[in-house]
């Protein structure tokens, strides 16, 4: 439940529009609900400024839709991540108004009227095209909350002048997220170029030696640029879950 509705649920028992009563079945959910499966968590916006966020692999498409349903029928925001075809396809057909990303992978339903307020926009900038399916989903993971965000695509140091390119695009974000593969090294580019926060999130995508991203991860941390923080490998939906928090208002 958002803050919104438990302020408008005290408001109408306040002017007696709505029974103490009612008001309890309504509040009775809370904090968690069983479903028997899941202990969904519906003071989660109310702590962390949005809802649980339904993380699909190994779920059944029952489990996810039931999770789905619940989390909407409570009037929150739905962000589902990691979705394959098939739940993807079962999402939609529950819920019409939901959007599947298939290159993110993602399916979100935003209900909220009004975005949160926010110091500015969050620039997604990914290295190459093999790095789009966790880019797509930073910019998914923003948009479900609220944030403006903007992509800018295929700019690697391979070609460093496409990147040089965009440098007010760089200079006016407010929070920049870089991710890549291979050997990772756009993340401390980046980093060296701006003087605001810059999280890295390296992708699996690169050949023997990369380790399956651990070589981008190792190439990050070790970043000799000021103020570059790194998240786990693929994790687009970490990295911009983190951006919203730095970039509220």
């Amino acid at each position: 439940m958002t803050p919104d509705r438990i302020r408008n649920l005290l408001e109408q028992v306040r002017d007696g529009s709505l029974s103490t009563e009612k008001a309890m079945e309504t509040l009775r959910a809370f904090p968690f609900e069983d479903l028997g499966f899941a202990q969904l968590d519906h003071h989660r916006a109310l702590r962390k400024g949005f809802p649980e966020v339904i993380f699909c692999e190994s779920k059944t498409v029952e489990q996810v839709v039931a999770i789905a349903d619940r989390i909407v029928s409570h009037g929150a925001d739905l962000l589902a991540t990691r979705v394959t075809a098939a739940q993807g396809e079962a999402l939609c057909a529950a819920i019409p108004q939901a959007r599947y990303n298939l290159t993110a992978r993602t399916v979100a339903f935003r209900q909220s009227n009004q975005p949160p307020p926010t110091r500015g926009e969050i620039l997604v900038v990914c290295a190459g095209t093999s790095d789009l399916p966790v880019a797509e989903e930073a910019i998914e993971t923003a948009e479900a909350m609220g944030h403006p965000v903007s992509l800018l695509a295929d700019v690697g140091v391979a070609g460093i002048h496409r990147l040089l390119s965009a440098q007010d695009r760089l200079f006016a974000a407010s929070v920049i997220i870089v991710v890549a593969g291979m050997e990772g090294a756009l993340a401390s580019v980046v980093g060296g170029m701006v003087g605001v926060p810059v999280i890295a999130v390296p992708t699996s995508v690169g050949y023997g030696a990369h380790f399956g991203g651990l070589a981008a991860l190792l190439g990050m941390l070790n970043s000799c640029a000021t103020g570059v923080t790194v998240v786990n490998i693929d994790n687009g939906f970490g990295a911009a879950a983190a951006a919203c928090i730095i970039n509220r208002a």
